[in-house]
C-alpha cells in the first residue's frame, strides 16, 4: 500500500529556507496528483502546491497565492521523493507541513483535500 512519510521540517527564521522531503513507497498508479498542505494552529488544512504525475500534463503544478513566488515543488528523477523548497518564509508559513497523493491527476485542479493517502506531517516552525 502507498505511504509517504515526510521530514526535513524545523524551525528558521523569517527571511531564511527550508526544504522538507516526502519519501513515497508502495506506488501502485501510472498517473496521479501529488500535493502539499499545510495546517496552522487553530486553521483549517489549506492546499498550497500541487504536481500532476504520469498524466498528460505530467510535471504541471500549482501554487496558492499565499506562497506563489517564494514555494517550488518538486521530485526526483525516480518520483519516489516529492520535495516542498521554501525561500523567504514568513511568521504566517508557521504549521504542520503534510505530502498527499490522490489517484486521480484532476485532484490537483482544485483545492479540495479529499486525498486518499496522507503523511503524517513535518513541523515548520518560522520566527
Amino acid at each position: 500500500h502507498v505511504q509517504l512519510v515526510e521530514s526535513g521540517g524545523g524551525a528558521v527564521q523569517a527571511g531564511g529556507s527550508l526544504r522538507v522531503s516526502c519519501g513515497i513507497s508502495g506506488l501502485m498508479y501510472s498517473w496521479y496528483c501529488l500535493a502539499w498542505f499545510r495546517q496552522a494552529p487553530g486553521k483549517e488544512r489549506e492546499g498550497i502546491a500541487t504536481l500532476k504525475s504520469g498524466s498528460s500534463d505530467d510535471g504541471k503544478t500549482k501554487y496558492s497565492d499565499s506562497v506563489k513566488g517564494r514555494y517550488t515543488i518538486s521530485r526526483d528523477s525516480t518520483g519516489n521523493t516529492l520535495f516542498l523548497q521554501m525561500n523567504n518564509l514568513k511568521p504566517e508559513d508557521t504549521g504542520m507541513y503534510y505530502c498527499a497523493l490522490d489517484p486521480f491527476p484532476s485532484t490537483c485542479d482544485t483545492w479540495s483535500a479529499e486525498y486518499r493517502h496522507w503523511g503524517q506531517g513535518t513541523q515548520v516552525t518560522v520566527s
